[in-house]
C-alpha cells in the first residue's frame, strides 16, 4: 500500500479512540499500579508534580498519542482484523520501541525497574491501540 492509499483510509474515530485508551493506560499504569516505583525510579516527588503545567503535560501527552495512533494506523492498514491490529501493536511497542528504551536505558544507566515500568507501558498501550485499529 502506498502512503496516499495508507491516509484516505484512515479510520479518524477508531485512531481517537486508540490514542484515549493510550492515555488511559497511563493513567492506570502510572499513577495506581506503577506510580510510586516510577517517581522513585526517575527522582520525581509529589512536589516535582505539583509545579507541572498540567493542561500543557496532558494536553502534549493526548496530542502525541493521537499521532502514535495514527502512524500505527497507517502502518497496519485497512485490511487490518484485531488479530493483525493486537499483533502488529504488540510488536510495536516490544520489537521497536521497548528495545530502543532498552539501548537508552544501557546508556543512561538506568535500573531495570525504570526499563521495565516504561516499556511495560509503551508494549501494553501499543497492543491495545493495535487492538482496537485492528477491529475497526
Amino acid at each position: 500500500m502506498d502512503l496516499a492509499t495508507a491516509v484516505e483510509n484512515i479510520n479518524w474515530l477508531s485512531v481517537i479512540v486508540a490514542a484515549v485508551s493510550s492515555f488511559l493506560i497511563g493513567g492506570i499504569w502510572y499513577g495506581p499500579l506503577f506510580g510510586k516505583g516510577w517517581m522513585t525510579e526517575f527522582g520525581v516527588t509529589e512536589e516535582d508534580l505539583k509545579k507541572r503545567s498540567v493542561p500543557k503535560t496532558f494536553g502534549l501527552s493526548l496530542l502525541l498519542a493521537c499521532i502514535a495512533a495514527l502512524i500505527l494506523e497507517m502502518f497496519i492498514g485497512s485490511e487490518a482484523d484485531v488479530t493483525f491490529g493486537t499483533l502488529a501493536g504488540f510488536f510495536t511497542g516490544f520489537g521497536w520501541v521497548a528495545t530502543m528504551l532498552g539501548i537508552l536505558y544501557l546508556f543512561e544507566m538506568k535500573s531495570l525497574k525504570a526499563y521495565i515500568i516504561n516499556a511495560g507501558y509503551c508494549i501494553v498501550a501499543l497492543t491495545l491501540m493495535g487492538a482496537i485499529l485492528g477491529a475497526w
